[in-house]
């Protein structure tokens, strides 16, 4: 025995199991865009760490506390520059990070020559005394790594 099925009710079915179809995908989608991906990992590596202060003489150009990226240094900032190396490795612009030796959380503000590797330069705003006994040392810095820009 077979039952007739008007062409109209084929029709609302075949709507009625695309809208379903849809719904549910929506609603996965919206799922999908609420999680959100884990934190990357903390990166700690070893670096040669040197100071440097924003005096005449000191750096190129005219304006001495004027950094790579456009930002002015003010003496008291927490303020880096990095070697180009590091900055595809998330040490970009304003990456925050923390060395290891120094209290609080640093900024990248600078960067340095293309001749440099695996290289910070902590900022001291005036102190060359300061910049002096800091010398050059092997520190160990933390992050977290993200894409950045050169």
């Amino acid at each position: 025995m077979s039952l007739a099925v008007s062409p109209q009710r084929r029709v609302n079915a075949a709507t009625f199991t695309l809208v379903l179809v849809a719904a549910t995908w929506l609603v996965a989608r919206c799922e999908a865009d609420q999680t959100k991906p884990a934190a990357p990992d903390p990166v700690t590596m070893t670096v040669t760490a040197t100071a440097y202060n924003s005096l005449h003489g000191q750096g190129a150009g005219a304006d001495h506390a004027l950094a790579a990226w456009g930002d002015r240094l003010t003496p008291g900032m927490k303020s880096i520059a990095v070697s180009r190396d590091l900055i595809p490795m998330g040490l970009g612009h304003n990456a925050q990070l923390q060395i290891e030796g120094l209290p609080g959380t640093w900024v990248v503000k600078d960067k340095m020559h293309w001749r440099w590797k695996k290289k910070i330069d902590i900022y001291m705003g005036e102190d060359v005394q300061a910049a002096r006994n800091w010398g050059r040392r092997k520190v160990k810095i933390t992050f977290t790594a993200t894409q950045s820009e050169q």
